[in-house]
């Protein structure tokens, strides 16, 4: 597969889905540009049998009901020949019930494996925070090193591996908060706001029924679009710009932003910089070109940046928001 081909690819997958979800058109960019975007995994001992040690960019994803979180993941795994399963997660869900677990055979007289629903290629993980931090924490070897280990054995996962989660910002009763190691897992935090006036009227006029999406690519083809991203180029101003707009988030008066110096208790971890690099490599490919532009870096900031902030409590008395302050961030370091 060429670049042309790869292009074409993409934008027919971004339009026949922007014909069912409507007014949702950059929550579906992003949602593409994390699943054919390679995150680099950590250093292993044994290589892969392919070469490729990264995984695709997880993501959650937050908004209200109704806004279509759900059918936004349900439409991308219906357009790829690939496994997908979908968790509801609840208080009573237990780890096994996501990874799988060891049987007994009385008659072998040994212990078998039976894979949870986590051994697939795309894996929806419903209303993410209302399972308890202990079934939570299950995903997080999945979504690090791509693999899931039960008792002594360890079992690696297929390629692509992606995970969506969804979860809902306004209930309070019977969620549980994601701690930060597992938000960090993620390459993305999504939120997901009510469609433009026109955009509903589309919506009541259109009749989505009558739509029906038809696989286009295989999995194999994730990782060749992957090989040519790779090859995006980099300038080494815009490294240096990335690492300056996570140091600001850690150390704000040391770049002259003293209006966020009191509101930030926890900046993003160097983890983060590899994150918003492969995401904007990503970026610059789907506009059609084979180099990064300061532009790319500024549009995955707010996504990829913003789960990763600590607000202090004076920023929540003032009602400051990670956003706020990352476009604050943006607007005072200079672009290369």
């Amino acid at each position: 597969m060429n670049k042309d081909e790869a292009i074409d690819l993409l934008r027919g997958i971004e339009g026949e889905i922007n014909a069912i979800i409507i007014g949702q058109e950059q929550m579906v960019r992003l949602l593409l540009v994390g699943l054919f975007t390679e995150i680099p995994y950590s250093f292993k001992k044994d290589e892969e049998s392919n070469g490729h040690r990264g995984g695709c960019a997880h993501i959650l994803l937050e908004g209200v009901p109704g806004t279509a979180k759900t059918l936004a993941v349900v439409a991308i795994s219906s357009m790829i020949h690939a496994k997908f399963q979908r968790i509801q997660l609840t208080p009573d869900l237990l780890p096994a019930d996501i990874v799988g677990t060891r049987i007994f055979d009385p008659s072998a007289g040994t212990f078998g494996v039976e894979h949870g629903p986590i051994f697939t290629n795309i894996l929806l993980a419903d209303e993410i925070n209302r399972a308890t931090p202990k079934t939570q924490s299950a995903l997080l070897e999945a979504m690090q090193e791509r693999q899931v280990t039960l008792g002594e054995s360890t079992f690696k996962l297929d390629d692509p591996f992606w995970v969506l989660a969804t979860q809902n910002p306004v209930e309070q009763e019977g969620v549980y908060i994601l701690p930060e190691a597992q938000k960090d897992r993620f390459s993305m935090m999504l939120r997901v706001e009510y469609p433009e006036h026109e955009d509903e009227l589309t919506m009541l006029r259109a009749d989505i029924g009558q739509i029906q999406l038809k696989p286009l690519f295989e999995p194999t083809t994730v990782v060749k679009i992957r090989d040519l991203i790779r090859g995006t180029y980099v300038d080494e101003r815009l490294r240096e710009y990335i690492v300056r707009l996570g140091r600001a988030t850690r150390n704000p008066k040391e770049f002259g932003l003293d209006s966020i110096a009191e509101s930030v208790t926890v900046g993003i971890s160097p983890r983060a910089y590899h994150h918003v690099l492969a995401l904007a490599k990503t970026v610059a490919f789907f506009n059609d070109r084979d180099y990064v532009m300061p532009a790319d870096v500024k549009e995955v900031i707010p996504p990829a940046l913003r789960h990763r902030i600590i607000r202090s409590v004076q920023a929540e008395a003032a009602r400051l928001s990670t956003d706020d302050i990352l476009a604050d961030i943006l607007e005072q370091i200079p672009i290369p």
